[in-house]
């Protein structure tokens, strides 16, 4: 077609984790457990279902649309201003507007050849040329990324702990990276997984900020703060890129229910030390039951486990007439992976069974 943005046709559809009620209509399975989209398993805690049914009573009336309060309770938190904090439809959104803002046609893009798919996305559809790095061991290689920089380049796309690898890169390695950037060019840290980290090597973007003005850190509620279906994230950078990625962000892009959500989340730390506490023992389950069954994994710092198995696609089917739904990632150029979600420690043995018999 000769009348389309012609980048958008050579895109594919993001591809989510197969829902519930799907595997339901296919295999009649009632009691299917779902560990493909990196989702806490626990469920919202109690402060944010109080803060949602607060909100029932409003819900014929427009959301905050600069999200006064959430973005005061964020500000507080983690000790920047007001004015550097960009609301999103989850953190997509905002990643989504980050390329819309740094990229014009033909500039350049660049992403790990296993980050999320989002970036690329975000790129082509602004009418920019991806530039995608070749990993070395599953890691971002900011060497290969550093010296790709050319005159050309707006944005540079990393997530650390990476999704669907689940490596990272450390503190040292993030500020050499930094250090080697030009100042015209935007370096987005996507951080969706941070408060899982739990190593004293693990960097941390907000801080970066103060050094390095051309630094966006983008984060979520979906991960620990268990409200993925409520789709809240937000980026923190500098004023001048927070106003500017306001000047594109839609409307009212964060509903009330998500708003208030949010802010109860924040209050509930218990909720999140709990949540911390459970990945890291679920962890270490799931760790001990793939060596068990002699299967290789890569190392994560996430809330979930990328593994290896000989025939991937196939052993995604078995799981799934088990009842059991993981995530296949070879729209990631992982072919031979499946990535697990870490659950809670009965969805971690159901798992780890249904596995060892899909083998």
């Amino acid at each position: 077609m000769d009348n389309i943005n012609a980048p958008i046709a050579g895109l594919s559809p993001y591809q989510p984790g197969k829902p519930l009620e799907e595997l339901a209509r296919e295999f009649g399975i009632s009691d299917a457990i779902k560990l493909a989209s990196n989702e806490n398993p626990r469920g919202p805690s109690v402060l944010v279902r109080e803060a949602i049914d607060g909100e029932i009573d409003a819900l014929s009336r427009y959301p905050d649309g600069s999200g006064f309060r959430l973005k005061a309770k964020l500000a507080e938190r983690l000790g920047v201003g007001e004015n550097q904090i960009t609301l999103g439809n989850g953190s997509n959104d905002v990643l989504d507007l980050a390329g819309r803002v740094a990229i014009s046609p033909g500039t350049k893009g660049i992403v790990d050849a296993h980050a999320f798919v989002v970036y690329p996305l975000a790129i082509i559809a602004a009418n920019g040329v991806m530039v995608r790095i070749p990993s070395i061991d599953w890691r971002h290689d900011l060497d290969a990324f550093a010296g790709a920089i050319d005159d050309r380049t707006r944005i540079v796309f990393i997530a650390n702990p990476n999704n669907p690898t689940g490596t990272w890169v450390d503190a040292d390695g993030m500020e050499a990276f930094l250090e080697r950037v030009p100042p015209n060019v935007w370096v987005v840290l996507d951080e969706a997984y941070a408060e899982y980290v739990t190593r004293e090597d693990y960097p941390d973007g907000i801080a970066l900020l103060r050094r390095y003005p051309n630094l966006i850190v983008t984060r979520t509620f979906s991960k620990i703060h268990g409200l993925a279906a409520l789709r809240i994230g937000y980026s923190v950078s500098s004023p001048e890129f927070a106003d500017l990625l306001n000047r594109v962000r839609q409307p009212f892009n964060a509903n009330s229910l998500a708003l208030a959500a949010a802010e109860a989340a924040l209050d509930d730390r218990e909720y999140v030390e709990e949540s911390r506490r459970l990945n890291t023992e679920g962890m270490a389950q799931l760790e001990s039951g793939l060596r068990r069954l002699n299967i290789q994994w890569i190392p994560s710092i996430g809330n979930f486990l990328t593994f290896s198995v000989a025939d991937a696609g196939s052993v995604y089917d078995r799981l799934l007439r088990r009842g059991v739904i993981v995530r296949p990632v070879a729209n990631y150029d992982m072919p031979h992976h499946l990535r697990v979600t870490v659950g809670l420690h009965a969805e971690n043995e159901r798992f780890l069974e249904a596995l060892g018999e899909s083998l």
